[in-house]
């Protein structure tokens, strides 16, 4: 196998992928759903319907209140029953519908069945209207809107799509099971998306712990016909799926600090995103549903699922259909053991994004007491945006915020390889995700600042 790979350090965990043999189940309706107006990268979506309407899935509940938002439609046919704040899976209140679920009626014109449908449209305005209306974000983790990310600005040109197959995070298998079960379907929507950048080469990393998976898409791509696609085994190393990393790994190009990857001439697209763009455009199908793991090294084997669910599902139904939270979880978490998030309210509920109930015992996931900095630089090494996790903590806990810009933690990814690396026991990212976060608000509040200078400049000329 191919031993491609990004240049900038890196680290190996275990990837524990226990549920890749578990072949897609769809779980049943809930009686309740609640949709969130805030499952994609900006701003949050407008409500556009109101308490006591009836409603279809895939109807249009919500819609983009600004140019980087996405619409949002409703999952199921039933009755809406509230609109106001509810609990996201991190404890905050946003704003969400729920209905009551009533059947499973679909909107008129979408295609639910299995047929797979070839032919690649080549009206790309209308391609992209498609991918908008349908509501597909990214769904490799930042859930950006699917059609803005595909229509580069004026002098912008795609030399490359990246198809994102990696799935580098232990556990996660929900990706791996769509590449087997979905194989074509993922390449005529990276056809699509490929026809809409202008007929660009088309490249589908997969890490090459996953050979059936390549096996599946080279059998395939030969199978259609499709040109300008090719598949390129990667080296198991995470954070292989990084954007900037598998930009690196494929195209031997580096974004630099505060650039687009469209800056090196690479479009990156998840491999989930790329059956959602298939069923959007080929299917007539809003993005309503999407895959995930129920995984963890406290489950038992009848435990283990990949599961296809709708959007607005609380998490504590999806818990309780798989089997019940085991008693000796000591975290719950949504997304991987590196990136993901711990979940703080299981009645919190499924978002576009939305990839793994993740289970981890106490033996997993107790800290060891933090030591001092022995200056060993491992986390330098390991840092995959060529950061110095030490230096950056050192400036965050004497507040230079100026000398932390300077430094770039705003370019942190916040991998955690830094923490994964540290035999201190350093909770890096902890501290440097909030040096980021107090940073890249300075920044904003500059650029608005400047913003408004240029703006008054101009009204008093």
């Amino acid at each position: 196998m191919s031993k491609t790979t990004f240049s900038l350090g890196g680290v190996h965990p275990s990837d524990v992928k226990i549920a890749r043999e578990k072949a897609i189940e769809v779980l049943p309706l809930p009686q309740t759903v609640y949709i969130s107006m805030a499952q994609h990268l900006g701003a949050p979506a407008t409500p556009c319907v109101a308490v006591g309407d009836q409603v279809k899935a895939g109807q249009v509940i919500a819609e983009p209140s600004g140019f980087i938002s996405a619409f949002v439609h409703s999952s199921v046919s039933g009755t809406v029953k509230s609109i106001g704040a509810r609990k996201d899976l991190s404890g905050k209140d946003m704003t969400h519908i729920e209905i009551a679920v009533e059947g499973d009626e679909w909107v008129e014109g979408v295609d639910l069945s299995d047929t797979l449908v070839t032919d690649i449209p080549q009206d790309k305005a209308a391609v992209l209207e498609k991918i908008k209306a349908c509501g597909v974000v990214g769904l490799g983790g930042a859930t950006f809107p699917t059609h803005v990310k595909l229509n580069p600005a004026p002098g912008s040109k795609a030399e490359c799509l990246i198809i994102n197959a990696a799935e580098c995070e232990p556990y996660l298998t929900c990706d791996y099971r769509i590449m087997l079960e979905k194989t074509k379907e993922i390449l005529v929507g990276a056809a699509i998306m490929q026809m809409v950048l202008g007929g660009c080469k088309t490249v589908i990393g997969v890490e090459d712990n996953k050979p059936e998976a390549i096996a599946a898409f080279k059998s395939a791509i030969k199978e259609l016909g499709y040109q300008g696609m090719e598949v390129l085994p990667l080296k198991k190393k995470y954070p292989q799926g990084g954007e900037k990393q598998l930009i690196d790994a494929v195209m031997k190009r580096q974004v630099k600090s505060g650039g687009l990857p469209i800056s090196v001439g690479a479009v990156v697209q998840n491999v989930a995103t790329a059956l959602a763009v298939y069923e959007a455009v080929q299917k007539n199908k809003p993005l309503v549903t999407n895959t995930m793991t129920v995984t963890g090294d406290c489950l038992p084997e009848s435990g283990l699922h990949n599961y296809l669910f709708r959007i607005g599902m609380p998490l504590s139904y999806i818990a309780e259909y798989a089997g019940g939270i085991p008693s000796d979880a000591a975290k719950i978490i949504s997304g991987g053991p590196m990136m993901g998030k711990a979940i703080s309210n299981m009645d919190a509920c499924t978002v576009k994004g939305s990839s793994s109930l993740l289970y981890l015992s106490e033996k997993t996931t107790k800290r060891q007491s933090e030591g001092s900095c022995i200056r060993c630089g491992k986390c330098a090494d390991a840092c995959p945006m060529g950061l110095e996790p030490f230096l950056l903590n050192r400036l965050y806990k004497v507040s230079d915020m100026d000398a932390l810009e300077q430094n770039a933690v705003q370019d942190c990814i916040e991998c955690g390889c830094c923490l994964y690396s540290c035999p201190a026991f350093i909770p890096l990212l902890d501290y440097i995700r909030q040096a980021k976060g107090q940073v890249m608000g300075i920044m904003r509040a500059r650029a608005a600042a400047a913003k408004a200078a240029a703006e008054s400049k101009t009204e008093n000329k």
